[in-house]
């Protein structure tokens, strides 16, 4: 059986960017995959495809999950990924969007899926967003690297060239296949607070889809996002507040950060203060939505 399970095919996409966010390694607070969400709900995405999960996760890893309908029918959901079109006829382009989980096993096989639908449906660009850990603090603007490897797009829509080296999730095995086919494709990363991470980030996500507008240039009403993002630091500022060695923390956050941007440094040589965040993840769970 062919892993892409079509529901239907979408005909006259025009220009189309693929934009794509994997839950998991890739997606530190949920930022990546919940910007994904909120553009696809804004501009009222609709479902034309799945690709099957059965070749790609280890169901140990990532188990399917029983719910039951109308009360009593018990139905299997499985972690397949799926695949959106959203048509803007306002802007210059229509998106695709995947959303899923990033696979356990056959990466080129599936990214080779990803990439042969790219290529039926005329895209354009690949766009994948993702979030990481760093030492930055709540209280500063959530940082996005725009990144690409494509000597065009880099100088076309001002990104940096991608000079990482090193473990790499999904994402960077899709940025490859993408090299190879000839498609053009950015990468944007939200820099997420480490000690803030067993909770999921809004203020993230809402920095990821300004950045994602820019680039695709598709607006999105982010008026729920924004709302959210505000509510995140009302909270998060709350708990600080409330333990003074937590807060001692984050005032050194801020004056590394500032200090960083003085001088050009790397908040990623910042110690990590994983006790700390620890505890302060144990708070925030132990508030629940106080």
């Amino acid at each position: 059986m062919q892993p892409l399970l079509w529901d239907r095919r979408p005909e006259a996409l025009r220009a189309p960017a693929l934009v794509c966010a994997f839950r998991g390694w890739n997606d530190a607070g949920d930022a990546a995959s919940t910007a994904l969400t909120f553009v696809g709900g804004a501009l009222n995405a609709e479902r034309f495809a799945t690709i099957d999960p059965e070749e790609f996760y280890d169901f140990q890893a990532t188990r399917p999950q029983i719910r039951l309908t109308d009360g009593r029918t018990r139905r299997i959901d499985w972690p397949a990924v799926e695949l959106y079109e959203v048509r803007v006829p306002r802007a210059p382009r229509d998106l695709v969007l995947l959303a899923g989980t990033e696979p356990s096993m056959r990466w080129r096989t599936f990214v080779r899926v990803i990439v042969d639908l790219a290529e039926a449906l005329g895209v354009q660009m690949v766009v994948t967003l993702g979030s990481l850990l760093a030492d930055v603090p709540h209280s500063r603007p959530i940082a996005v690297s725009a990144l690409a490897s494509d000597p065009s797009l880099v100088e076309r829509l001002g990104l940096s060239n991608s000079s990482y080296e090193g473990p790499t999730g999904i994402v960077g095995v899709l940025h490859g296949a993408c090299q190879e086919a000839g498609i053009p494709s950015a990468s944007l990363w939200a820099a997420v607070p480490h000690y803030i991470s067993a909770v999921p980030n809004p203020k993230a996500a809402l920095a990821l889809v300004r950045k994602l507008e820019g680039l695709v240039g598709v607006a999105v009403d982010a008026t729920a996002l924004e709302t959210a993002a505000a509510d995140y630091d009302t909270q998060v500022n709350r708990a600080v507040q409330s333990d003074p060695e937590i807060q001692a923390f984050v005032e050194r956050l801020e004056q590394a950060a500032s200090e960083a941007e003085e001088s050009g440094q790397d908040l990623g040589q910042l110690p990590s203060g994983d006790t700390l965040a620890r505890e302060f993840q144990r708070f925030l769970r132990q508030r629940g939505n106080d």
